[in-house]
């Protein structure tokens, strides 16, 4: 093992994501992967992390990050709205690049990054949607739901409760320094302005729709996804409700069979701290579910659950767990394989490109209820 080539990592973003989930689990891959360097704009959260994870590079400049020549794939851990920036730019620097989901706000501002992909010349992008790598969503629940001749109903919710108070019990001892330069604010507000517009092109951009595209982008994206993967993509939205803080929608889908059925979403965040994130398919004789524990509360299993009509006529019930490894691990077990050894991406920018243009017919049945409304 010690001979196998480590990918040296730099890091744009130590915050919340960094702090918690990626620099640990980098830190127990140590026979994987290096850390190079790491940046954010407080220096004081950056210098934390360096003197915490042992990175021989702390700075406040993501340029300095992505030209190191000790860099050879950067992890964009930032906010939404710089996504593109920092992944575009590491990109045209010839690093390959591991950005947290969701892949950016609009589907303009995908593009660009796809594009900056196809003329990189071999770097590519691989998007952090964990919850598609979890063992027992690859192997137990997908197995379990092939199975099942026609697919009926299916659900999808993410009722995540106060991350902070999971984040507070995590033994991660997150800091959270605010020494922000001036500047940053001004530029933050500036970028999520320009992707708002293109989110809802000719609209008038709302608090509430600013909210409904965050919120999708965040929590949404996980599940949104996780659906596709499973499901595919839905022939339509059936209709959508939009009451911060939660959301839900009915999505029209076909099984094997041809036949419509619906899928339901339904997503929100309260002050109850109980994480019930869990997508669930119903066929005729067999129902098939897996639930996601909070990710930031380790060595929860992820664990599937089936109920069904056996030839007998009785129910029966079992559970079946695949893995204790969480799916942070195993992701970036993956993304080590897609990257040094050249196994193929699953999580592309492609395929996340498809959750935006899900969002986006969201957005479209979210305006029919306002003209109705008016």
């Amino acid at each position: 093992m010690s001979s196998q080539r480590k990918l040296r990592v730099g890091i744009i973003g130590a915050g919340e994501v960094s702090q918690v989930i990626h620099l640990p689990i980098l830190a127990m891959l140590s026979h994987l992967y290096t850390i190079s360097a790491i940046c954010d704009v407080s220096q004081k959260n950056a210098d934390h992390c360096a003197e915490k994870f042992h990175i021989p590079l702390s700075t406040v400049s993501a340029d300095e990050v992505i030209s190191s020549k000790d860099v050879d794939i950067v992890f964009v851990l930032t906010s939404d709205e710089f996504h593109e920036t920092y992944t575009v730019a590491a990109l045209q620097a010839g690093k390959n690049v591991m950005l947290e989901k969701p892949i950016t706000l609009s589907i303009l501002s995908a593009v660009r990054i796809i594009e900056a992909e196809r003329a990189a010349k071999g770097a590519r992008v691989f998007v952090g949607y964990m919850r598609r790598y979890a063992t027992s969503f690859t192997q137990a629940f997908k197995r379990e739901v092939a199975s099942i001749p026609k697919i009926l109903y299916a659900r999808v919710r993410d009722f995540s409760g106060p991350n902070a108070q999971f984040v507070a019990q995590s033994g991660t001892f997150q800091v959270r320094n605010t020494d922000f330069p001036p500047e940053a604010s001004k530029a933050r507000t500036e970028k999520l302005n320009a992707l708002f517009a293109e989110a809802f092109p000719n609209k008038e951009v709302t608090p509430e729709r600013q909210k409904y595209c965050r919120f999708l982008g965040s929590l949404g994206s996980h599940d949104i996804s996780l659906m596709r993967e499973i499901l595919g993509s839905p022939d339509s939205v059936a209709g959508v409700s939009v009451n911060e803080p939660f959301y839900t929608a009915i999505f029209n889908f076909r099984n094997k069979s041809g036949e419509p059925f619906a899928a339901t979403y339904e997503s929100g965040i309260d002050r109850v701290p109980n994480f019930d994130a869990h997508l669930a398919v119903y066929g005729e004789d067999k129902r098939v579910h897996i639930s996601y524990p909070s990710p930031y509360v380790k060595g929860l299993p992820i664990v599937v659950k089936v109920d069904e009509l056996n030839e007998f006529g009785e129910m029966t019930s079992r559970e079946v767990l695949s893995s204790y490894e969480d799916a942070y691990t195993t992701e970036l077990q993956e993304l080590y394989q897609c990257v040094v050894e050249g196994k193929e991406i699953k999580t592309t920018t492609e395929d996340a490109l498809m959750d935006l243009k899900l969002y986006d017919e969201m957005y479209r049945k979210y305006d029919e209820g306002l003209s109705k409304q008016g």
